[in-house]
């Protein structure tokens, strides 16, 4: 077993994305219990903009990923941005779309890879490009480098890592997750294993990815199948090791990953499944060399890359309230913490997810936005409505130039209950979820616009299916044709 193996079991019980970047477990038990009424007593909050020591920060985002972007965005589009707003930020960039950084950004320089100005938010919705001249124009203070490492809730300011003191009116935590890490005396930080979840992240895997022949990915979730097709198209030796018997274990049944192991095996990937990791092995010159499994044999690596989950950012915010059994900040449905005038949104939030009646943390860019865009509109305007988030995950691999087959496949719902797979991978298949005779969730890959459009419609309605009639659907059309014309009962 990894001897991270105690903190990731500690993970899965949130909803874990992808950064896009991890799985995750709808169905879990530990998911299904109810939000208390009384779990949050929340009081009125009204900003005087004039107790500001500097009206500039009347607004302050602490966090500069994709929820702080969409943020801005939407205080700029109610006319309260310029001269009220601030982003605090660790990274050096202006926020950006995160999913490219395990897509187009690892394809080899031959192969068009994505790059900056290319994909800051809020393009991947889209939006218009928001690059660093975009919040310049929009009268928007951007604090790069220089993370908050504290926090007065009594006197609302905020300490940076460079001494700076932040007064704020309105406080919107976005910090979104770090990458679970091996302990350093397995072998956790040798040169040449890799963690990733930013552009410098990024940039170190490439650079390792230019030189090295033989590469080894740690985890069978996101990243560990976005990083093997970026790997293969590098013309890499590409090994996935797991402990699970499956790819994506949190979400795909066992036909349908056998299905993607198949097509993985085809451009060369190996699978080490159901394996345990005892340490990571270092050469000579100190770079990482091989990993070293819990039966005693080794496989040899260039390089290592890890990918097996991440946990929410949270300090120093843990004075807000956090959430023990999902992880992050705890929020309601407009969310708001239990200190007035203070929110969290994105992959740091435990928020109601009120269509399955459970408190959930979503790890994934749809969220980002959507819960940034709901946080704002509830600050500056009179609504009122609460979150009602339809849970989404997809992936696209092998979309570089030149590849033979194009992956992309999207899932909308929970995926609890009974399943009907339907098509032969080739290239469409199908999974529709089943619970006591409601259609709860679905799975397309490489379907067209309009079959992608109908995912959510019919996630989110629920409608009752007749499970033997989709059995005996000849083709993937024909069953989304039976589970759209279930939509006419509701």
């Amino acid at each position: 077993m990894y001897p991270a193996r105690k903190a990731m079991a500690s993970l899965s019980n949130s909803l874990q994305l992808k950064h896009g970047l991890t799985s995750w477990c709808p169905g879990s038990s530990s998911l299904t219990r109810r939000l208390p009424s009384s779990s949050i007593r929340f009081r009125s909050f009204v900003v005087a903009a004039s107790s500001f020591s500097n009206d500039n920060r009347e607004f302050v985002i602490v966090g500069g990923g994709n929820a702080a972007g969409y943020a801005a965005r939407t205080f700029v589009e109610h006319g309260m941005a310029d001269g009220k707003l601030c982003i605090v930020s660790k990274e050096a960039y202006a926020p950006y779309e995160r999913p490219a950084l395990t897509k187009g950004y690892l394809f080899p320089l031959d192969k068009k890879p994505a790059r900056l100005p290319g994909f800051h938010t809020c393009v991947g919705s889209g939006g218009e490009r928001q690059t660093p001249e975009w919040y310049k124009e929009k009268g928007i203070e951007m604090i790069y480098e220089d993370p908050v490492t504290g926090i007065d809730t009594e006197k609302q300011t905020l300490t940076t890592n460079s001494g700076k003191l932040l007064k704020y009116g309105s406080l919107i935590i976005a910090t979104g997750c770090t990458a679970s890490r091996f302990p350093d005396k397995i072998g956790g930080n040798f040169p040449g294993v890799h963690y990733i979840r930013d552009v410098a992240d990024a940039d170190s895997l490439i650079s390792s990815l230019e030189k090295a022949q033989k590469v080894v990915i740690v985890g069978g979730g996101y990243i560990g199948m976005e990083v093997a097709a970026a790997a293969v198209a590098w013309k890499l030796e590409t090994s996935i090791i797991f402990p699970e018997n499956q790819l994506l274990q949190r979400l795909f049944t066992p036909s349908l990953a056998q299905r993607y192991e198949e097509l993985y095996k085809e451009y060369g990937v190996k699978f080490l499944k159901g394996a345990s990791i005892k340490n990571l092995e270092a050469g000579p010159d100190g770079q990482v060399a091989a990993v070293k499994l819990g039966d005693g044999s080794t496989v040899e690596a260039d390089m290592v890359v890890i990918g097996i989950g991440a946990k929410p950012a949270v300090s120093p915010f843990e004075v807000v309230g956090l959430n023990n059994t999902v992880g992050g900040i705890q929020v309601d449905g407009l969310f708001r913490t239990s200190v007035p005038g203070i929110f969290a949104v994105g992959d740091v939030a435990a928020f109601p997810l009120k269509m399955y009646d459970r408190v959930a943390r979503v790890e994934h860019v749809d969220h980002a936005r959507r819960s940034a865009q709901h946080c704002v509109k509830s600050l500056l305007s009179a609504q009122t409505h609460t979150y009602d988030y339809l849970p989404y995950f997809y992936s696209r691999v092998f979309e570089y130039e030149g590849s033979p087959r194009k992956v992309w496949w999207q899932f909308f719902g929970d995926n609890v209950g009974e399943t009907v797979e339907i098509g032969n991978f080739d290239p469409k298949i199908a999974t529709f979820w089943i619970d006591s005779g409601k259609l709860k969730g679905v799975l397309l890959e490489s379907g067209n616009a309009e079959e992608f459009k109908l995912l959510p419609e019919l996630a989110r309605n629920q409608p009752s299916i007749d499970k033997a009639k989709l059995e005996k659907a000849s083709s993937v059309e024909e069953a989304l044709e039976i589970a759209k014309a279930s939509l006419q009962m509701v």
